[in-house]
């Protein structure tokens, strides 16, 4: 019997109303884009400069970080600022060898000069939050520069950021992540793609704007004024970086970001601990979301920002829809395939709403590569890439905006770091010690991938082939990441500078063993 036109009708609302709500995130792209550009005379500079510099205390949050710690601890010992106005913390809550490194490695900084102390918990009470924030009560520094493991600083990132906290409203500066391994696969490529355009387009958008941005947990400098007197470190979400620089910025403390200061760092090399990552930082956004949002409201700030916040906020929402999406795909292929005349002035607006949020998408990011790097021409053949990644992991994005949302508390998860710096490096990360859980979520991936491929053979068979873009991007990208994840966890890689991962791996066997309690297995 035929589907009624009224439920023919409804479906096909809901369908639209969704890409609606992409639309308008897509708009909200080139808006950003907009803010950018017409503000681009608005380049931060110091009121004045210190005559005297002032102290600064170094954070070093870390935990079983064994492979990286020794190169930070170099790194750090050769900042370009008189010793006599630096402190070193080491906050280590590491179980492992770690430790012993650590120590080492502060014996002999001390014995080169150095005042640096090395402050070890027994336990990870408020995880990174909860270290920083114990580190905080014994810092002699006014101001607080803090580095992840993971990073290799710029020797002058306190000379070329600590004269901008001269101007006393100034709570943080905040550096651009770069990247020491971008060539050592595919999917570094894509992660440094994704953070390029986090960092030049919306943070440079929002900083040059007055709008709100975040610090990102590292590669910043911060007043430590600012940070007690926004209420201080808090471990009630997974992404306590977003939540005190909401709070400190709803206090009217100003936030800059200095572009052109580099911090490299190493990205994720396994998808495992790519997706563990990406898990994190969504649900640690969704939990900020809900808990900053409503005071964004009740503020006195301008609407301007309230508007600008709300998108950044909620942006995450958008994984959800895209599963709500996704299963509507095959039904309504079957709809349209007998609709009638009543139907079309709905259907014909499907693809132009696709469209303008695919193309703001792959517009900014290009745009993102040719703001930072000469050799953008390069990189933008990886951004259809970046599509697939960025649709293949709506599953497990999602997962972690339900978690939030129904307010599943979850240990800090931390992503492993391996000294990966190039493509010489092989797959020894395979053989390291730490691994990230995979769980069964990859093989669902792959089966819902294999689903999207049978929708678009059924839309190819039916004809409707303005249907088959999005319905491969879904297959591809869903594939890919089920794959890869399934391959990685295995210690299974493809020779070559294939999509599927780091040219010349060595087939080692992976641990399963989660080394922490993991909610992902990081949302990032």
């Amino acid at each position: 019997m035929e589907t009624s036109l009224a439920f023919k009708i409804a479906f096909s609302t809901i369908y639209l109303v969704i890409m609606c709500i992409f639309a308008i995130y897509g708009l909200h792209r080139y808006f950003l884009l907009y803010l950018y550009y017409h503000n681009g005379h608005r380049k931060p500079k110091p009121k004045r400069r210190f005559e005297e510099l002032p102290r600064v205390t170094v954070q070093l949050p870390m935990y079983n970080e064994k492979y990286v710690v020794e190169r930070l601890l170099d790194a750090i010992c050769a900042l370009d600022y008189p010793r006599d106005r630096l402190e070193i913390q080491v906050l280590d809550d590491s179980t492992d060898e770690t430790t012993a490194i650590a120590a080492r490695k502060v014996k002999e900084a001390r014995a080169a000069g150095f005042d640096i102390t090395l402050i070890h918990r027994e336990n990870r009470t408020g995880y990174k939050a909860g270290a920083l924030q114990n580190g905080l009560k014994s810092s002699t520094g006014d101001f607080v520069l803090i580095f992840d493991a993971d990073f290799v600083p710029n020797p002058k990132i306190l000379m070329e950021s600590i004269h901008y906290f001269t101007d006393p409203e100034v709570a943080l500066v905040q550096s651009r992540w770069g990247h020491i391994n971008r060539e050592y696969s595919a999917l570094t490529e894509v992660q440094s793609i994704f953070l390029d355009g986090h960092f030049v387009m919306e943070h440079g958008a929002r900083s040059r704007s007055a709008r709100f941005f975040n610090f990102n947990g590292t590669a910043g400098i911060w007043r430590k004024e600012a940070i007690l007197d926004a209420g201080g470190w808090q471990h009630d979400t997974l992404t306590e970086d977003l939540d005190l620089s909401y709070r400190a910025q709803l206090r009217g403390w100003r936030f800059i970001f200095l572009p052109n200061l580099v911090s490299p760092a190493e990205l994720p090399v396994d998808m495992n601990a790519f997706k563990s990552q990406q898990h994190h930082w969504t649900k640690g956004a969704i939990q900020t979301c809900l808990k900053i949002l409503p005071r964004v409201w009740r503020s006195k700030v301008p609407l301007k920002i309230k508007v600008e916040a709300t998108m950044h906020l909620t942006g995450n929402f958008c994984y959800l829809l895209m599963v709500v999406l996704a299963v509507m795909l095959l039904p309504s292929l079957y709809l349209r395939s007998y609709s009638t005349a009543d139907l079309r002035p709905l259907l014909i607006l499907d693809m132009p709403l696709f469209f303008t949020a695919m193309l703001s998408f792959l517009i900014f990011y290009t745009m993102a590569q040719v703001e930072q790097s000469s050799r953008w021409y390069t990189k933008i053949l990886y951004v259809p890439m970046l599509v697939s990644v960025g649709v293949g992991l709506v599953l497990n994005n999602s997962c972690a905006v339900l978690e939030a949302l129904l307010g599943k508390q979850s240990a800090f998860p931390r992503t492993p770091k391996y000294s990966v710096t190039s493509r010489k490096d092989g797959g020894k990360w395979r053989k390291c010690d730490y691994k990230t859980f995979m769980g069964f979520l990859p093989y669902v991936e792959v089966l819902i991938g294999l689903y999207f491929l049978l929708t678009a053979y059924l839309a190819f068979q039916k004809g409707a082939y303005l249907a088959l873009p999005l319905m491969l991007v879904f297959a591809g990208g869903t594939l890919y990441i089920g794959l890869l994840s399934i391959l990685h966890s295995r210690g299974v890689g493809l020779k070559g500078r294939a999509i599927f991962g780091p040219a010349h791996f060595d087939q080692a066997p992976a641990e399963s063993a989660a080394t922490e309690t993991s909610p992902d297995a990081q949302a990032a």
